[in-house]
């Protein structure tokens, strides 16, 4: 029996010994919380990136098909609201563009090439809207896309 409390003696005083569950759950959430945190926010980034492309290609999709200018301003503004609203983008920091090449054509014009820009800011997770740092942080997404017009678009 005395040598049973020996070996149970040097366990207690044993400096090598610790608490590894309590060692383990505090590395473990000092690397899983930013790698959670890493996963949402390009989950969101990439979500809003391909909400902005698909929105780009096609409203330069329907402009460029469109039979006149009301026609494609209506179907621009239908698809552009349906993107946002699929894709959950804020409506007040989305931007369109439109330019046609050659510069000196209307825009859309018969035969021109329609370019569409569609920029958006996609604030970070978990950020609060003190002093401003809601809109420092955030990431600008762009994306753009090329039609061709229909020859038998008319501007009237």
């Amino acid at each position: 029996m005395r040598r049973s409390n020996r070996s149970t003696e040097s366990l207690a005083d044993d400096p090598e010994r610790g608490s590894a569950a309590l060692e383990f759950i505090l590395v473990g959430m000092l690397l899983l919380v930013p790698l959670v945190y890493l996963v949402v926010a390009l989950g969101l980034i990439q979500s809003q990136a391909l909400g902005a492309e698909a929105g780009a290609r096609h409203i330069a999709r329907v402009i460029s098909t469109a039979a006149d200018e009301s026609d494609a301003r209506t179907r621009a503004d239908l698809v552009l609201e349906s993107v946002v609203t699929e894709y959950g983008m804020d409506a007040a920091s989305v931007n369109l563009s439109l330019t046609c090449r050659p510069t000196g054509s209307g825009c859309p014009a018969p035969g021109a090439m329609l370019v569409v820009t569609l920029r958006t800011r996609i604030p970070l997770p978990l950020v609060p809207p003190v002093l401003g740092l809601d809109r420092l942080a955030s990431i600008p997404v762009e994306a753009t896309s090329l039609q061709k017009v229909s020859r038998f678009w008319s501007a009237e």
